[in-house]
């Protein structure tokens, strides 16, 4: 019997056409021999569809004309199994659309890979590729993800964080950013991927401007010394919290001193190709001590977070001092990272594979823990009058 994957893409996010290239991506590379594909397109408003074109590229071409074309639907258990049904049924139409076995987010940015998405599946009880809730938040707020990997040893930069854009205006602040961090900087969202937002500062005036264009973009602004003589290498991940392996590391090729959306997506091709069409050196062209490194600081900072499934960590060699920084963590990378599997020598439909896998396995996992117990505390529970549960008001 088949495996029935829902393939989940799109969301509330500015990375939301890349989500549906990524997973799109995807279903072209699933075994079909194994698997029924589901695909569920989150608007950019968060209503959830599915429909005869909502797994064809093509049709995105036209969203309006998809989602008139399409029908609403939720994730829900129905005798206790997963399904997705019709928010809206029509006359005589029965509610559930399939049952399915497993959820496969393939989402990018603010409002989906940042938990929500899991969190949203993890109520309803679906068992779902990719992070858990705590650590694709933490996956996703770039400050507090450096906090735990400054703790556990893994060296990133130093950085600033701003709650206000007004702050900025305030001399005796910028002063204390300027003695702290120092010219140049980096200036990004702080929970934002895909080079969305990110600028770079060589002065007070080119600072506020960085900061208000950040501030667009996200409720706080994260600012760190800048590189100047940089080399970027990323490196992929694949496991769970407890095992991990890492691919061979790229060296992404960008036309700017920081790597493009446009890099990133484009690269130069209007093909529908996502992040294996940016341009990229694979082995990346850096000392196998640097390569080693990357590996290990991978898995590290990766199960530091616990995460599960793909994730790609990037990084930065400084080429002066030949330091090694953490950059970020991407829970769910572009493409799914996997152009760097490939060159690692595991196949786009068996890591596929092996992500469904992993979600199924944590699944009979969290089986066999306890989440309540037999309990009378409420047959004697009345309410009344100003009186709490835990006593007097």
């Amino acid at each position: 019997m088949k495996i029935k994957v829902a393939l989940i893409f799109g969301g509330k996010s500015v990375e939301h056409e890349i989500s549906i290239i990524s997973a799109l991506q995807a279903a072209q590379s699933l075994d079909r021999e194994k698997y029924d594909v589901i695909p569920v397109y989150i608007s950019k408003s968060g209503e959830m569809y599915c429909g005869e074109r909502v797994g064809d590229i093509e049709a995105y071409k036209d969203i309006k004309l998809l989602i008139a074309e399409s029908f609403e639907v939720a994730f829900a258990r129905i005798s206790g199994r997963p399904a997705i049904i019709r928010t809206q049924p029509k006359l005589f139409q029965r509610p559930l659309v399939d049952y399915i076995d497993v959820a496969f987010p393939v989402v990018h940015g603010t409002n989906v890979e940042d938990g929500t998405v899991a969190g949203y599946l993890n109520l309803i009880g679906v068992p779902f590729v990719g992070c858990d809730v705590l650590s694709a938040a933490l996956s996703m707020d770039k400050y507090a993800m450096k906090a735990i990997f400054r703790s556990c040893g893994i060296p990133v930069l130093d950085s600033v964080v701003l709650d206000s854009p007004e702050i900025i205006d305030n001399i005796k602040s910028v002063e204390e950013i300027e003695e702290r961090i120092g010219y140049p900087m980096i200036v990004k969202p702080v929970n934002l991927g895909s080079s969305v937002g990110i600028s770079k500062a060589a002065d007070r005036e080119k600072l506020a401007e960085a900061v208000a264009d950040a501030f667009l973009y996200a409720d706080r602004v994260l600012i760190e010394r800048a590189i100047v003589n940089l080399t970027e290498v990323n490196c992929s991940v694949v496991g769970n919290g407890r095992k991990a392996a890492a691919s061979v590391c790229e060296r992404p090729v960008g036309s700017d001193e920081i790597l493009s959306y446009e890099d990133k997506y484009i690269g130069g091709s209007k093909s529908s190709k996502g992040m294996a069409s940016t341009k990229r050196v694979i082995p990346a062209d850096i000392s196998e001590e640097h390569s080693e490194k990357i590996r290990e600081l991978s898995v590290r900072a990766f199960i530091a977070l616990g995460c599960s499934g793909v994730a790609r960590i990037d990084f930065m060699i400084d080429n002066d001092s030949g330091d090694i920084y953490l950059n970020e963590i991407n829970s769910i990378p572009g493409s799914l990272a996997f152009y760097l599997w490939e060159a690692s020598g595991k196949k786009y439909p068996e890591l596929l594979d092996e992500l469904i896998s992993l979600a199924l396995e944590r699944d009979r996992e969290k089986k066999k823990i306890t989440y309540a117990f037999e309990t009378n505390v409420l047959s004697g529970i009345k309410l009344g009058g100003v009186k709490g549960a835990k006593g007097k008001a």
